[in-house]
């Protein structure tokens, strides 16, 4: 009965994330030529917000716990499991005056309205996997961007999706070369629980009445660690502890 019923949720979702992608790439296209960065990154706020409430039609509910204040004078790497791609615009949101950057890959620059179009425009960085050629030097400048802009990094260490929830293995050379360009940084590690059950079912239909929840663990100061290798193995056992299955 749950999954009957989740294919004319599926449906009415399809359509209005569909509107909603495409009205506001004409909102980021007007903001940024008209009002630059600042009304772009409005735009995209705007953008993730009604993301989410078109996941309120499939009966699913965003739970975000973070007690602790996060620093807006000093640039954040938010390190974080990666369920679905549902994973994205609360964190967005909820982040969002920290102005939120994304290593992401690079076929995602291309083909989908108002995301590709804040990915290449927004200050994330698109990386080639297959290319280190490419993707370390652009690291090594998205690194700078950061740590001159006091904005925040979001990277998945585990370089793709866990379709079942059970992480995969973390690889960490991309969080150690913003490390490096990034030394004022606050790390700030987030557990998520239960987005891959929106595509239980595969792409169709999507998974109905979830419960998403984010878990904001306590951030650690880079500068505080000398053992870097420590840090990064701290960060992912925190990450990983906090997975529910």
């Amino acid at each position: 009965m749950r999954k009957l019923l989740a294919y004319p949720l599926t449906v009415l979702y399809f359509i209005m994330f569909g509107l909603t992608l495409v009205v506001f790439h004409g909102i980021q296209s007007f903001s940024l030529y008209a009002f630059g960065y600042k009304g772009h990154n409005k735009a995209v706020d705007g953008l993730q917000f009604f993301i989410m409430r078109c996941l309120n039609l499939l009966g699913t509910r965003i739970t975000w716990n973070n007690p602790y204040k996060l620093p807006l004078d000093k640039p954040l790497l938010i390190v974080s499991n990666h369920q679905s791609m549902y994973d994205i615009s609360p964190i967005m949101w909820y982040l969002r005056k920290h102005h939120v950057k994304f290593v992401a890959k690079k076929e995602l620059g291309k083909g989908i309205p108002s995301i590709s179009q804040n990915l290449r425009h927004g200050g994330s960085v698109l990386i080639d996997r297959d290319n280190p050629r490419q993707a370390f030097p652009a690291m090594m400048k998205f690194g700078e961007y950061i740590e001159s802009t006091k904005r925040a990094a979001v990277i998945f260490p585990e370089g793709t999706r866990s379709k079942d929830g059970y992480p995969r293995p973390f690889r960490m050379r991309g969080l150690e070369i913003l490390m490096k360009k990034v030394p004022s940084a606050v790390m700030v590690p987030i557990t998520i629980n239960n987005s891959w059950k929106m595509l239980r079912y595969g792409k169709f239909p999507m998974g109905i009445g979830n419960h998403i929840i984010f878990t904001v663990h306590k951030p650690i100061e880079i500068a505080t660690f000398t053992d870097k290798k420590a840090l990064l193995e701290q960060v992912e056992h925190t990450i990983i502890s906090a997975i529910e299955h």
